[in-house]
């Protein structure tokens, strides 16, 4: 068991690791660090932390590892506190939706490398966001992504990959490019969709949402989400969200003819074979 979890940013997916974390007795004490010091006073009386700080020296102190739970805007801001703080045998890891940009932050900041630090990425959450409405379950039967570097040391790897086992989470291995490329299509993207058919729809006929039934509410319930977190993922991973924006405006352009051109056959089989796609997918949950 080890001594101290520090987790940066007691959020939903910050606040649902430490649940997760106390509750499969992996460390002694979950320490949340922060800067609203009544937000983190209300996270310990709900149980989601047993201890927490505004002070970065006191919240490393005694550190076995530290997650860095904030949006990927920050990063950079925050391991500049970190630094004077870190110590050798410290495990750091992050939730961060993107890599690339993440390691692009701790290079700034440590002038090429932080040897302990291992991006990783949980494939996990809601649309609401808070730790009040985290979960010790959040990460149960979900991928977490870990994105090792060179330098990462092997034992380091191991304790990250254990700790993210024993909160329920199946962890995969990928390079931080690899990942940022899937996770534009399978989060990014959507996202952007979801947000976009919104706004279009109350720009066109601000009425229409009341008459709206299941098949919007579903499609569009992440739009739901935190907007400030989704403004850093999609600066922080552009040059991957672009060219699909491209490529999906190609897709409905080809829907689009189709339906110009009266070619039903044509449209059948594309729905079809997206209907059996996504049948294929949710058999595979």
């Amino acid at each position: 068991m080890m001594k101290k979890v520090c987790i940066i940013g007691i959020g939903l997916i910050g606040g649902s690791l430490a649940k997760a974390i106390k509750k499969t007795h992996q460390s002694e004490i979950v320490f949340g660090y922060g800067r609203d010091e009544e937000r983190l006073e209300r996270a310990q009386k709900s149980n989601v932390i047993d201890q927490y700080s505004a002070d970065i020296d006191e919240a490393l102190d005694g550190a076995n590892m530290v997650i860095i739970a904030t949006p990927v805007g920050s990063y950079e801001s925050i391991l500049k506190e970190m630094k004077p703080h870190i110590s050798e045998d410290m495990v750091i890891s992050d939730v961060g939706s993107t890599k690339v940009s993440v390691i692009e932050a701790v290079k700034a900041v440590f002038d090429g490398t932080l040897d302990n630090f291992i991006p990783a990425h949980p494939i996990a959450g809601k649309e609401k966001s808070g730790f009040e409405v985290s979960d010790a379950d959040l990460f149960v039967n979900k991928k977490v992504i870990i994105t090792p570097l060179e330098n990462n040391n092997s034992e380091s790897i191991k304790i990250l990959t254990k700790m993210r086992e024993r909160v329920g989470a199946e962890v995969d291995f990928m390079t931080p490019k690899s990942h940022d490329d899937l996770l534009g299509m399978t989060s990014h993207l959507p996202h952007m969709l979801a947000f976009s058919l919104v706004n279009y729809l109350i720009s066109q006929h601000p009425e229409a949402s009341v008459y709206a039934a299941g098949g919007f509410k579903d499609f569009t319930r992440i739009a739901s989400s935190d907007p400030t977190m989704w403004i850093d993922i999609c600066k922080a991973n552009k040059e991957q969200i672009i060219p699909l924006i491209e490529q999906l405006c190609a897709e409905l352009n080809t829907v689009k003819a189709k339906l110009e051109q009266d070619e039903s056959q044509a449209l059948y089989d594309s729905f079809s074979y997206a209907n059996q796609a996504r049948q294929r997918f949710l058999d595979q949950q």
